[in-house]
């Protein structure tokens, strides 16, 4: 090829090198990129062509990069070089290199190299424009040209290797990552049309009719670019068009001449500096094959996505967007709650200001060693980090206390895990001293601040975020980002679910159908009010009890918790050892139940009691109270033992509390500030909302119910469990208004059934009311409802015939322990209730496996004798009835 001319009299050379052969895809991801900011390739239908890198600079550089590629197979290896010159001198450094069996043959023999042309100041020689359209239709179709720019002259980029597959598609170019590309149809140069745009942008003149032809040719391929429509997101293309007309193209040049005169001819850079190798891609990439071409742009608005990108990352990072927009509408539904249900009022804060002023006005040493001692654990360990990697680059020895958060062996074996996971402890541990060391006065502002602190420790974990989650990023990178795209699908289905409030599932909601897979015992609604529907089982055996036996569940919840999967429902269990059973099933209110109190609960259980006799035709029955139901079955013995009712011949209370001296777990939203924000809250709705109930009880155990299941779901991708009890405790109800303040403002707070009494119906309930022979059944890992407060509670009913188990397990598992699984055992003791609850339980021998078959011996001992099985009559619906399928 001759050299060209420009207007200004200078020139510059026009490097042809050897044909790059087919090669693999694996080969082009491999190979090192060159941040182009065009690059031409054009095949021959057997791909068997010459390449021929251009580097193009402006007539005003003060030095060149040239860039050339070693002849092909028949002479040496194929080494692409790039000669990079500045005002002192030049600089040749080796480019890319491919195997020589992955190399076609040459152009024609005996074609050489010219060498690039120097002013005579020793500066390269600005870079001539592109050839014509007429010279690049001689070269043929077996022609590949690369266009690359450079636009510092010391600077160097690295170069970037194209490869063409035998079928004639072309391999994009390769980057960090590479990709394909496939192409079919034919465009102007695309490096020209680069050149146009570039010129547009940066307002210098170009130089003489090569320029102006290359701004025409840039016109027709811009205009082609537009109507190709790509999708910047995806990379996904719209079908080509038939190519222009080349006499449409003649004319598009000539009507782009007079705006050509005007345009720049400088040039983008390959790369920012030595320093900043980064790799960038391309603006665009034009591949051609058998005549056909394709064009492929980055989308500046998004440089994440674009033609270098894996199919599957990109797909993915579609959906993210899609999945972004679902997020905010989703979040735009929340309805406001009141602040004080959101956080602690100010006297919580003005507590814990106090005593830290009056640590440090009377002990400061005590804070300087707090400090000084932090200071020196997180020294120490970087100095032992530090000591660690340079004997090897591992992590130091670690002999911290296990911890499940922290199970992945790379906590422990990597230095950058293990650095952080030992860091967190160290803050952890210096923030709980901190807070122990405060004289906070009242015992309530204590143990508030105690749990608060402990939130934000929990919170703060590594094991929290994206970055510092080793299981996380493994996953994401195993599945090219698809774990993540699944986990904001999970995200965003919570807050849709939560009508804009986060909640996270705890459990698969579309594994359990009620009624269908789970709550299936057979039974019929033979009694409806609007407050409740009454259940009667159907009987599995010839005989029944004499005694009907009533279940109260609690209203928090729906009654089929009792009544989960045939293997471990309860109430399944019951009908087998031959009960006749009832069941209410409560209603779900919404703001028309607002005026709904506590005595209305009472009423209904004493109408409950009426029906059940009438459709049995016996003068008493035996009840059962599971948590708040057992509280108001309480309540309600107390108002029938004051009224001279006996119909009640035995109670079971369930995880019940009725002394309220001990707010456990619970203190830290038992408070005025919380219940005033309570009760602002169901003032304005009407009810108090399940999802923000749901939410406050699992933060009772954030590790286990938030942070855990939040991971599992938002960072690892993974879908909800399909467990039957965490469905259930996801199902929740709503609370009426009134019933909630009286609940918090006359029980929890103030006591009153277990000491001055509370009002009800036309008495004044008290504990020592209840006389009726009674089993309570606590559990002792229960944060809902301690054994211990459950235990005192008891101790005060003055029956004479009180039984005590405590299960093992929590509030839900510890009651829901069918027979025949000995996974949860349980204690009895006969240390009666004249001490304390450590007392009962130092004297209390341990069972192996259920409560229930000794629980159900005791039932049975107040059941009477055996009678024909009774059947439901008058029946309104199957069981499990309609109001456990309502949700407001």
């Amino acid at each position: 090829m001759a050299r060209k001319p420009d207007d200004n009299g200078s020139s510059m050379d026009d490097v042809t090198a050897g044909a790059v052969g087919a090669a693999s895809l694996a080969d082009l991801r491999t190979s090192t990129a060159i941040p182009a900011e065009s690059v031409t390739l054009a095949t021959g239908e057997r791909g068997q062509d010459v390449t021929s890198v251009v580097s193009e600079h402006g007539a005003d550089r003060a030095g060149g990069t040239s860039v050339k590629a070693a002849p092909g197979p028949d002479q040496t290896p194929s080494v692409a070089s790039v000669t990079a010159k500045d005002d002192g001198g030049d600089d040749s450094r080796p480019a890319a290199q491919a195997d020589s069996s992955a190399v076609a043959p040459a152009g024609p023999p005996g074609e050489e190299e010219p060498a690039p042309h120097q002013s005579a100041q020793g500066e390269a020689a600005p870079a001539a424009s592109p050839p014509e359209p007429e010279h690049a239709e001689q070269q043929g179709s077996d022609a590949q040209t690369v266009h690359a720019t450079d636009e510092s002259p010391d600077e160097l980029s690295q170069p970037a290797l194209a490869t063409v597959d035998e079928g004639g598609e072309s391999a994009g170019l390769a980057g960090e990552t590479g990709t394909e590309a496939e192409g079919n149809e034919t465009e102007p140069d695309h490096g020209e049309r680069q050149a146009g745009a570039r010129d547009e942008t940066h307002g210098a003149r170009p130089h003489g009719a090569a320029a102006r032809a290359s701004a025409a040719r840039g016109t027709v391929a811009r205009a082609r670019t537009k109507d190709r429509a790509d999708d910047p997101r995806t990379g996904v293309r719209k079908p080509p068009k038939p190519p222009a007309p080349k006499v449409a193209a003649d004319a598009a040049a000539s009507a782009a001449e007079p705006a050509a005169a005007h345009a720049s001819g400088a040039e983008e850079s390959l790369a920012q500096g030595a320093g900043h190798q980064s790799h960038a891609p391309a603006e665009g990439v034009e591949l051609a094959a058998g005549g056909e071409s394709a064009s492929l742009r980055l989308d500046e608005a998004n440089p994440l996505t674009g033609p270098l990108l894996p199919a599957r990352l990109a797909e993915n990072i579609e959906r993210i967007e899609v999945l972004g927009q679902r997020l905010v509408r989703a979040l735009a539904q929340r309805t406001p709650t009141s602040p004080q249900v959101e956080a602690p009022g100010p006297d919580l804060y003005a507590s814990a200001m106090q005593a830290w002023f009056k640590l440090a006005s009377e002990q400061p040493a005590r804070i300087i060693g707090h400090q000084v001692r932090f200071w020196g654990d997180t020294l120490r360990h970087v100095a032992q980090a530090q000591h660690a990697f340079a004997k090897g680059f591992s992590a130091p020895p670690d002999d911290g206390p296990e911890d499940r958060r922290f199970a992945n062996p790379l906590w422990r074996t990597n230095p950058f895990y293990s650095f952080v996971r030992r860091q967190y402890l160290i803050n952890a541990e210096a923030l709980r001293k901190a807070i122990a060391d405060l004289e906070i006065e009242a015992a309530v502002d204590r143990r508030r601040i105690d749990w608060f602190t402990r939130q934000i420790i929990d919170m703060l974990s590594p094991t929290n975020f994206l970055a510092t989650n080793p299981d996380a990023l493994e996953k994401a990178i195993q599945t090219e980002g698809e774990s993540l795209v699944k986990g904001l699908e999970n995200l965003v289905a919570d807050v849709e679910a939560g009508g804009g409030q986060l909640v996270v599932s705890l459990a698969d909601r579309n594994a359990f159908r009620v009624g269908e897979n789970i709550g299936t015992t057979p039974g019929d609604v033979v009694y409806r009010t609007p407050l409740f529907e009454l259940i009667q089982y159907r009987p599995t055996t010839e005989q029944v009890h004499k005694v009907p036996l009533v279940m109260f569940p609690p209203w928090i919840n729906k009654f089929y918790i009792l009544d989960l999967k045939p293997e471990n429902s309860l109430l399944r269990w019951l009908v087998g050892q031959g009960h006749t059973l009832f069941v209410v099933s409560w209603k779900n209110p919404d703001e028309h139940y607002a005026d709904v109190g506590l005595e209305d609960y009472v009423a209904a259980y004493l109408e409950v009691i009426d029906k059940v006799l009438e459709l049995t035709g016996e003068p008493r029955l035996n009840a059962i109270g599971y948590c708040i139901a057992g509280t108001t079955l309480a309540m309600t013995l107390s108002v029938m033992k004051q009224r001279g009712d006996d119909r009640v011949a035995s109670a079971s209370f369930f995880t019940a509390l009725t002394d309220f001296s001990d707010q456990g777990e619970f203190t830290t939203f038992l408070q005025d500030d919380f219940v005033s924000g309570i009760e602002e809250e169901v003032a304005r709705r009407g009810y108090l909302s399940a999802k923000l109930m749901q939410r406050t009880f699992s933060f009772l155990r954030a590790n286990d119910l938030v942070w855990g299941p939040a991971i599992r779901s938002y960072m690892l991708g993974e879908s909800p469990p399909a467990f039957d009890l965490l469905f259930w405790n996801g199902d929740g109800t709503n609370l009426p208004a009134r019933m909630v303040t009286e609940y918090l403002r006359g029980l929890c707070q103030r006591n009153a059934l277990a000491t001055t009494g509370y009002p009800v119906l036309d008495v004044v309930a008290q504990l020592r009311d209840v006389t009726v022979p009674l089993c309570a059944i606590a559990c002792e890992g229960d944060h809902i409802a301690p054994w211990k407060h459950s235990w005192t509670g008891i101790a005060q009913m003055e029956s004479p015939e009180r039984t005590f188990i405590l299960s093992e397990s929590g509030h839900i598992a510890g009651i829901i322990n069918p027979p025949g699984k000995v996974k949860y055992g349980h204690y009895i003791s006969d240390a009666g209730f004249g001490g304390t609850p450590d007392d009962w339980r130092k004297k209390a021998e341990h069972h192996q496996g259920s409560w229930w078959p000794r629980w159900g011996a005791w039932l049975a001992e107040r059941a009477g004798d055996k009678v024909a099985a009774r059947q439901p009559r008058d029946s309104l619906g199957a069981a499990p009835g309609s109001y456990v399928h309502e949700t407001v």
